[in-house]
Parts: C-alpha cells; structure tokens; sequence
C-alpha cells in the first residue's frame, strides 16, 4: 500500500521559526516533522512512499534520500512548477496502489492507521477523511456528515453555515481509492501547462477532488481523539513542540489505553429543566466551557453519556435531539472546548404515553444506571476505565460509574456512594482531576 506525503509547500506562515530550511525539514525536539511522520508510518507496516517536492526539493531529497537510512522505501516528484496541491497526484497515479494514504509533510501525528485504514474498507467509501473536533471550530472548515458518516456537505471557512453544527474539522489525513483520481476531469497532460485563461493549471484537493464527493455517498469520515496538529504557523510550531514533549502525542494514539472523564448531560453541562424538550431552553451552566477545555488540555477524553427517554416518548426526534447536541458543540466551541464523543440512550422501561415509540419502550443494558454507554466507549476508544470518572448529578449516574469500575464524582451534596463531591464541573477539574 502506497502512503502519498505531500511536501512541496513554501511555509511562508512558519518561515519566521527557521527561514533556511524546508517545512518539512523543521525539527521537532531534534527530529525533523518529516521523519517523525515517516517513523509513525514505518513502525505500523507502511514503508513503500511517494513524496512530492518543490520548495527547496533538493534538501529534503538529500536527507531522506531513497528511505532506507530510515527504515522504509522513498520514490520522488519533484514538481519543477507549482501544480497546485493535487497536481502532483494526477501526474503520477499510474505508481499508486488501488488503496493509499494521502498524508500532508507539516503535521505532528500519532494515529493507528491500521485501524484508520480498516474503517475505510469496511464502509466501503472510495474516500475518508481523518476528522476530530478542534478547539476554534468557528474559524475552520467544516464536514457535515450525516450519523453513518457519510459526508454530506464540505463547508470552507467563507462558506455560509448553519446556525448550530457539529465540531467535526479535515484533519488533513486521507484513505483514497486510486479509482478516485482516476475519475477526476482534469486532463493530467495539461496540467502544469498555460490555460485559455493565460494562468497555469494548477490542481486543488480539497475543491477540485473531495469536495465534489460530498453528497454522494462516496466519502466518508471517521472521527477520532488522536493527535494531529498541523504546525504551519509560529504559535502552533510552539503548541505541537510543548505536546510532543508533554507526552500528549503519543498517548493519544489508539493503540494505548485512554483516560476519559465521562459527562452527565442535563444538570452537569447545561441547567437542568427536567426533560429538555426545545433547543432554546438548552443553556451552558456557569464555568463549564472552562472546565471542558481544561479536560481537553489534560489529556483526558470528555464524553457525553446521558439518558434521553425523551426519544422513546416520542416527545423528540432523533433529529431534533441531534440539533440539541448540535448547539451544545457550537457554544463549546465557541469557547475553545469540545466533546469527544457523544453517547445518549433513547429508550425508556415504561410503556402507557400518548405518541410513545413501542420498539424504545424496553429495558435496555445502557441506560444509567446500567453501564452500557460507558462500556460503549471503553470499546470505541480503548479507555483503561480504572483510570477514567463518571460526574454526574444524579443516583444514576454514580451507579453506572461504580458498576463500569470509574471513579465518581456527583455535583451536589446528597450521598450515593461517590468518591468525592463538589459544587460544578469546573471545581471537579481544579481540584479532583
């Protein structure tokens, strides 16, 4: 399987850090950005590589050179002018294999690409994209997808988007099908050439391949905690530097343990109005932002477990629950905090409402206190759940944390058996966690 890493970039933004080297080039703790992504690939089987040049092509060619110094197999293009940041793609995609990774040269990665790649098979997308929430949602690009996660919009930061959306960002990391490139309209013999329009052809990915995609049941994302930061700018070279030495790039690989901190919803993140049934009625409390991204920067995962007999009552649809969680995730974002990952069960014991969906009126193994939701997670993100709390404000959720194995923190004064009390999320991170 072929890894296609894109390395022609100028890094004009990040040239103030180191002016006389190429991006990919720059050191991370002693090591360039380069090797260390060559490492996280070689070390999980993918050693056969394609790397595309330009800026500065000769330096990156004379460190590398034909890869095996490092453990893994190197072929070259070198873009003698600027083909755009696909352009290098159709060029030469007679050398890709049917399925390959298409990585870019500036980003700080630890991702199981294994499991990244056995997503894409599985879903029987001809793409995927690597996606995560970040913490500056409002100022990124957006992938709209719907709860199968099949793309069905691609939003730049210029595009117009909806009032509430889910914090779900291009990390930059992609699984393509050859078939994809094949398939695009763009003649490969003209590009790089002089258009009618007297500019050079030039190829984008993300406007003249992927977004194009969206809507056609063709591509896919798969969502994921791991760490990717691209560093293109000053403050993120910084930011990716402090992590890698903190140890929060290779923790977060899903190959190791997680630690979360699992989240009631109502009463816990926003004011609790007994069974919240209209989006305007939903409120963040005081202090929980905060709280959140302070989790995010522990290194911890904040996942949402919350009841929501709201469904099987038939008082909420699916779809207008998801509009809920829609606007929780903007108003976190907003304030630089996100959730990992969002689990809620629908169902509901006791039959007898009016307009009450039959096939949800059961007894289920994941509504709190039964565990269900936190086991969920624990399979989905490989969290150690020794390691990992519930908080909550209620009996049932410091029964579901005791019977997960979590340790529990309840906001209130009552006593269930938790481990510890507090008066907010905020107080549980500044002085438990």
């Amino acid at each position: 399987m072929k890894t296609v890493i894109m390395a022609g970039g100028r890094g004009t933004r990040i040239a103030s850090v180191m002016s006389d080297v190429p991006k990919p080039l720059i050191p991370i703790e002693g090591k360039p950005i380069l090797q260390r992504e060559i490492e996280c690939l070689r070390e999980q089987g993918f050693k056969d590589l394609i790397i595309t040049v330009s800026h500065m092509a000769d330096k990156i060619m004379n460190y590398f050179k034909d890869g095996s110094e490092f453990g893994v197999n190197i072929e070259y293009f070198v873009e003698e002018q600027p083909l755009g940041n696909a352009g290098a793609l159709l060029k030469l995609k007679d050398k890709l294999s049917d399925v390959f990774l298409l990585l870019n040269a500036d980003a700080m990665f630890d991702v199981d690409f294994n499991r990244f790649v056995r997503y894409h098979k599985e879903s029987g997308a001809k793409v995927t994209l690597f996606t995560h929430p970040n913490d500056h949602p409002y100022d990124s690009g957006l992938i709209i997808a719907d709860n199968e996660g099949q793309v069905e919009k691609w939003l730049t930061k210029e595009d117009v988007r909806p009032k509430w959306y889910a914090n779900r960002v291009n990390a930059g990391l992609h699984v393509l099908d050859k078939s994809v490139i094949d398939n695009v309209n763009i003649d490969a013999n003209k590009v790089g050439t002089i258009g009618q329009d007297g500019k050079t052809i030039k190829v984008d990915l993300d406007r003249d391949i992927l977004k194009p995609l969206s809507g056609t049941g063709q591509m896919y994302c798969y969502d994921s905690p791991e760490y990717v930061k691209d560093m293109g700018t000053p403050d993120r070279f910084e930011k990716v530097c402090k992590d890698f030495v903190e140890g929060r790039v290779t923790s977060k690989n899903l190959k190791n343990k997680q630690k979360a901190i699992f989240l009631d919803r109502d009463g816990t993140i926003n004011k609790y109005v007994g069974f919240l049934r209209n989006i305007e009625e939903f409120e963040l409390l005081d202090g929980v932002a905060e709280a959140i991204r302070k989790i995010n920067e522990s290194g911890y995962l904040a996942i949402v477990v919350s009841n929501q007999p709201v469904i099987a009552r038939g008082e909420v649809t699916v779809e207008q629950l998801d509009e809920i969680h829609k606007k929780m995730m903007t108003l976190l974002g907003n304030e630089g905090a996100y959730v990992d990952a969002i689990y809620y069960c629908p169902h509901h014991p006791d039959s007898g409402y009016d307009g009450e969906i039959k096939e949800l009126k059961i007894k289920c193994k994941c509504r709190k206190p039964e565990p269900g939701m936190l086991y969920q997670a624990q399979e989905d993100y490989n969290i150690d759940l020794s390691q990992s709390w519930m908080v909550g404000d209620s009996s049932n959720d410091i029964e579901a944390g005791k019977r997960a194995g979590v340790s529990t923190c309840l906001l209130g004064d009552e006593c269930f058996g938790q481990d510890v009390c507090v008066r907010s999320l905020l107080e549980f991170v500044e002085t438990i966690l």
